[in-house]
């Protein structure tokens, strides 16, 4: 479903029913389509809604508003239009830095925070040369598929290897610059104490785009009510490589 945001479409997709709602926020250069799995299985016992953030998937692309508040402003906005009541948030990557932000606003009826390979609260700590090479291969299959082949280290199957390259190339220069020259720099660290929901980090320990170090070093120090599993032979796109596995954990916190 298309939902009217602080004046732009966003893309929902929305599965099952139930006393608490998950809420998936994906990755950059992602979709809600990372989430399908992972809803099907959950479905079953919650309302699963998927959101497309601004300038990614079938959401509209602003020419401005890329910041981590921004995105994080949107996901407040929905909360209240669709009268989410008691609610988990699940952030992956990028958006796990979103779901920190609005976290730290203390939004009635949040109970808990999922973080998938969560982007830290402090500057992402992205190499240079990675950075521009990023900026300069937008739209360009090849790069996308290099990024695929970096991000991803179980298995996928040609389908979801095409969705991953496409949603790659469907997401908005807006938004692709914004985050790699601002989101992913901002510090919005010294509101991490006022987190008072629990928090749970999944990681893939052949995560090549946000190691588990890096939770060690710039996620977890700033947390203070945090657990964090490990995943062997995954990578950074859970949702994509290890959605039965998630979703298991996902179930196991919330419970």
């Amino acid at each position: 479903m298309k939902q009217s945001i602080n004046g732009i479409s966003l893309n929902v997709l929305e599965k099952g029913n139930g006393s608490r709602t998950l809420i998936f926020l994906h990755y950059f250069g992602g979709s809600a389509l990372e989430w399908e799995s992972v809803m099907n299985t959950l479905s079953g016992e919650y309302r699963c809604l998927a959101v497309d953030l601004r300038g990614h998937g079938d959401s509209e692309a602003p020419q401005t508003g890329y910041s981590v508040d921004d995105m994080a402003n949107d996901i407040s906005e929905l909360i209240r239009q669709l009268d989410v009541q008691e609610f988990i948030l699940v952030g992956h990557s990028m958006s796990g830095k979103v779901a920190l932000a609005l976290a730290a606003r203390q939004p009635a009826g949040l109970q808990k925070l999922i973080l998938v390979s969560p982007s830290p609260p402090v500057p992402e700590p992205i190499p240079d040369d990675e950075r521009q090479k990023l900026l300069d291969g937008h739209g360009k299959r090849s790069s996308a598929k290099k990024t695929l082949k970096n991000i991803t280290e179980a298995p996928v199957s040609e389908t979801v290897r095409e969705q991953i390259i496409a949603d790659d190339l469907r997401t908005s220069k807006q938004a692709w610059d914004a985050w790699l020259l601002a989101g992913s720099k901002e510090n919005i660290s010294d509101r991490m104490t006022s987190i008072s929901v629990p928090v749970h980090i999944i990681v893939g320990k052949e995560d090549r785009a946000l190691p588990p170090d890096v939770q060690d070093r710039l996620v977890l120090p700033y947390l203070k009510d945090v657990t964090i599993d490990i995943v062997q032979k995954a990578g950074h796109l859970l949702p994509w490589e290890i959605p039965n596995e998630l979703a298991t954990f996902i179930q196991k916190k919330i419970e």
